[in-house]
């Protein structure tokens, strides 16, 4: 039996939901805003993604317990069993992402991740949901990939193993952000978890998933929350904020759209990366930006 998500998602053409829209569009800002707090982390890795998970679970802890005491339909085992999966997926996005910022600049692995992510969403939908997008979609895929290869080539740095590294872990990031996205779909849909007490619970496992791997390093747990406290805040904030933004968008709009609608995201921290971080090679970084924003577009009028 076809998961009700698709099924929504290919009948329901047009243009998305305005208050759909509207949640995507803030949430894609506020998303480039904590994804330039965490590329100023001076070192990261998995004591500083442990770090951010644990105050989002603690700051959403009461929120995600009231809501589950007066929501109306009662708590299903299937919900502790999609906020599993979504914690493992998470997870893997977390820490590939920030390897990604210790080794490559934020305007490469940004754009490669956001950019992967939606494209890899259509060749799913192709390959295993029997959907057919045509050939603007099929010219969208094609702008993503050109708009990827515009970003990530032609820089002049003094390590270009280092840009290689960085492409990598964009692509490893981009394929986190595909599983993840229709997963979390098919959970506020199909399977109906609030948005709200999904995160959640999400936040409390993907914390205690990563306890191992903090205590290897406790003194580096220690020395990022006294230096880089404010960085670690900041993201424990935005990045729930950013993301149960777009949960909601998905009960109102399909994921095909809401998916790539989120990529404005991808123009923004290229900006960002220019004017805050000061990186190089802003022209072609924009350039290549544009291109991927407009094959998301592509993709999501196919």
């Amino acid at each position: 039996m076809e998961d009700p998500v698709f099924a929504r998602a290919k009948t329901r053409r047009g243009p998305v939901n305005a208050t759909a829209l509207s949640l995507v569009l803030v949430a894609a800002v506020v998303h480039a805003a904590w994804n330039l707090a965490a590329k100023r982390i001076s070192s990261g890795g998995t004591q500083f993604v442990w770090l951010y998970y644990t105050v989002s679970a603690v700051l959403l802890l009461p929120v995600t317990v009231v809501l589950l005491v007066v929501e109306p339909e009662r708590p299903q085992w299937s919900w502790l069993l999609a906020a599993v999966v979504t914690a493992v997926l998470h997870v893997a996005y977390g820490v590939v992402l920030q390897r990604g910022y210790r080794v490559g600049d934020l305007s490469v692995v940004y754009p490669v991740a956001r950019g992967t992510g939606p494209l890899l969403s259509v060749l799913a939908a192709v390959l295993v949901l029997g959907e057919r997008p045509g050939v603007l979609g099929l010219a969208g895929a094609f702008l993503v990939i050109a708009g990827v290869l515009v970003i990530s080539t032609g820089r002049q740095a003094e390590d270009p193993r280092a840009v290689k590294a960085g492409i990598l872990y964009g692509l490893l990031t981009g394929a986190t952000i595909a599983g993840y996205t229709l997963w979390d779909a098919h959970s506020v849909t199909g399977i109906g978890v609030p948005p709200v007490v999904y995160f959640g619970l999400g936040s409390l496992l993907q914390s205690a998933m990563l306890v191992p791997g903090a205590l290897a390093d406790r003194a580096e747990v220690r020395r990022i929350w006294r230096e880089q406290r404010r960085e670690v805040l900041l993201v424990a904030v935005l990045s729930p904020v950013a993301y149960i933004l777009v949960l909601f968008a998905l009960t109102m709009a399909p994921v095909s759209l809401v998916a790539p609608a989120r990529e404005l995201s991808i123009v923004i921290g290229g900006v960002a990366a220019w004017l805050v971080l000061g990186e190089s090679n802003a022209v072609r970084r924009l350039a290549g930006s544009v291109i991927v924003l407009s094959g998301i577009a592509a993709i999501a009028a196919a």
